[in-house]
């Protein structure tokens, strides 16, 4: 036995050191991501049973088993068993395993942009139809081409994967990020509680509109975002997109109508440039500031 051990060690010398720790990391990354997907169901105690037999039947059997004819039945034995125990891991774990190809058919690497783009009108689009009926305000922009980062840098980042139930949180009345815009961008909310640039007032068609679609327009005017805005006083659901404001869209026809808008290409927007496209705070700034010179 120990003239067998000792072998193994030698082998274990013969080899690269860099070779051994690339499969050392390989072999922890993958019981990493077994362990943590199952962390929490009834397979953890089963899968560390398993383990257990497997790393004690493997030593005796390769330290035990290597030295002649003395334990070459049960190294039969055992390997026999190990094919059975394949077949056996697909059986226990079947429930989990089913659940693990469907997370892997879910995860952004296989989800198409068509998918993310229906995933975002039908979240914005049911979130809207709820907070209309409750007369909750909302101010949704979902970002496009044009970076929008130079206005979410001042709000609260979130990252969080959208839902309808995560944008009426956010619009509750009695949260802290409610009175702000919420920032989608590839399929997730990005922020929330954004101060967006405000449009002029003569730049409004209807001088009754309030500071939501005021920023609204004035964000639309300098991206290519498109944004949804839900008016607190009305109820009403309008879209703002290039500087223009929709008339109220009933909630039926928004998922039609957003859909519609997100599969057309945007225009290029003159104000922004292709290596400062996020900064559409500061094109802005320098509109307004153009316009006071005028005026002076």
């Amino acid at each position: 036995m120990l003239t067998r051990l000792t072998d193994l060690l030698d082998r274990l010398e013969s080899y690269p050191i860099w070779e051994v720790l690339a499969e050392l990391i390989v072999i922890w990354l993958v019981v990493y991501a077994i362990v943590r997907f199952l962390r929490g169901t009834r397979a953890v105690g089963a899968l560390k049973g398993m383990f257990m037999v497997l790393l004690i039947g493997t030593l005796v059997t390769r330290i035990l088993g290597g030295g002649g004819d003395t334990f070459s039945r049960l190294t039969y034995l055992y390997d026999r068993a190990i094919a059975f125990a394949a077949i056996a891991l697909i059986v226990i774990f079947q429930p989990e395993l089913r659940r693990g190809l469907m997370r892997l058919g879910e995860a952004p690497l296989f989800r198409t942009a068509r998918n993310q783009k229906s995933h975002v009108v039908e979240s914005v689009a049911s979130a809207c139809e709820y907070l209309a009926k409750a007369r909750f305000g909302a101010i949704i922009v979902i970002e496009r081409h044009v970076g929008l980062r130079g206005l979410t840098e001042g709000g609260t980042p979130l990252d969080a994967e959208l839902s309808d139930r995560l944008l009426r949180t956010i619009f509750f009345p009695g949260s802290a990020l409610h009175d702000l815009a919420v920032v989608i961008r590839g399929g997730r909310v990005a922020a929330a509680g954004v101060q967006l640039p405000l449009a002029e007032p003569n730049e409004m068609p209807d001088p009754q509109l309030g500071s939501r679609h005021r920023a609204a327009v004035g964000v639309s005017k300098e991206t290519d975002s498109i944004v949804v805005i839900v008016s607190e006083e009305s109820g009403q659901i309008r879209i703002a997109e290039r500087g223009t404001l929709s008339p109220p869209i009933a909630a039926a026809a928004l998922p039609a109508d957003l859909t519609a808008r997100l599969g057309r290409t945007p225009q290029i927007v003159e104000h922004t440039d292709d290596t400062h496209a996020d900064d559409a705070s500061s094109a802005g700034v320098a509109r307004s500031t153009r316009r006071k010179e005028a005026e002076a």
